[in-house]
């Protein structure tokens, strides 16, 4: 058993090392970030539905379920454009740092959802993480339009996160992640088609980009997704969540290694990062410190 949950928290790194590498990814691909969710999205959809398709599960949904898998398609494509957008408009570091203030956006749009009070606790993280912000803003460069993007991400993705929390009651992961998949492709071929930006340079994408929308659409969405969903059956919540605030510093160390002088930032804009890393931990610590405590009396 002991050795059974060693091999699923090291392979919950490993997913999350991919997560991070996202990021890298939005970095290398040169073909702007719209076009890159669209392919992202579309190839996803088709690594999961050769997935489903082998694995004989069932796609039927009724129609209130697949409305809420067409909004959730919505802000998910929405949710990784500005993120690519945040990326491309400053840097890796910027918009994954950006990105770990979802603890706080999800501390307020929770409570609408499950109908409970916004705690004490939650408010006073939520004013460290923007003292955090407050600090990385005065970060010498032209970043104000890449932070902003982040935290638009970064919104879109604890409105997702949660929204999400409900419908996995009642529907299987991997099939809930499809159709969203799917219907987020499908809005943004609206808004390309409408746009009239379906034009034949958009479909003349290098060798270099094909080999890296591969490998994002299958390993960093298709492969990461449905992994995860296997760890989390053996690992604690508690474990995850704490595992998962590590995305950013994979991401950030990645990017430095692989881009180098660009990605070097003066000291405030890692003073900032520890602050928010922080506060995004110690809320994780205290919300998760029953679970903590019983572990220590089994010790």
């Amino acid at each position: 058993m002991q050795e059974s949950r060693l091999k699923n928290y090291l392979h919950l790194h490993f997913i999350i090392f991919i997560w991070g590498f996202t990021a890298i990814l939005g970095a290398l691909i040169t073909i702007d970030a719209i076009p890159l969710v669209w392919y992202r999205m579309l190839l996803a959809s088709i690594f999961l539905i050769v997935f489903i398709v082998l694995t004989k599960k069932n796609l039927k949904i009724d129609k209130h379920t697949l409305a809420k898998f067409v909004l959730g398609g919505v802000i998910i494509a929405l949710h990784w454009i500005t993120f690519f957008l945040a990326i491309k408009s400053s840097n890796v570091s910027i918009a994954l740092i950006t990105m770990s203030t979802g603890a706080f956006f999800t501390s307020l749009i929770e409570p609408l959802f499950f109908k409970r009070r916004i705690s004490k606790l939650e408010l006073f993280l939520g004013l460290v993480v923007v003292v955090g912000l407050y600090i990385i803003f005065q970060v010498k460069g032209d970043y104000l339009i890449g932070i902003i993007y982040g935290l638009i991400s970064s919104f879109l993705s604890a409105l997702f996160s949660v929204a999400n929390g409900l419908y996995v009651k009642k529907n299987e992961p991997i099939i809930i992640s499809f159709y969203q998949l799917l219907f987020g492709t499908l809005f943004i071929t609206i808004l390309l088609f409408f746009t009239n930006q379906f034009t034949v340079d958009f479909f003349e994408v290098s060798k270099s980009d094909w080999v890296y929308l591969i490998v994002l659409g299958s390993i960093c969405t298709a492969y990461a997704f449905s992994s995860s969903v296997k760890v989390m059956k053996v690992l604690s919540p508690y474990t995850v969540m704490l595992s998962i605030n590590l995305e950013p510093v994979y991401g950030i160390i990645l990017a430095l290694i692989i881009f180098g002088e660009s990605e070097k930032m003066e000291p405030k804009f890692y003073i900032g990062a520890v602050i928010i890393l922080f506060s995004v931990i110690l809320n994780g610590l205290v919300k998760n410190r029953k679970q903590l405590f019983k572990r220590f009396q089994k010790k």
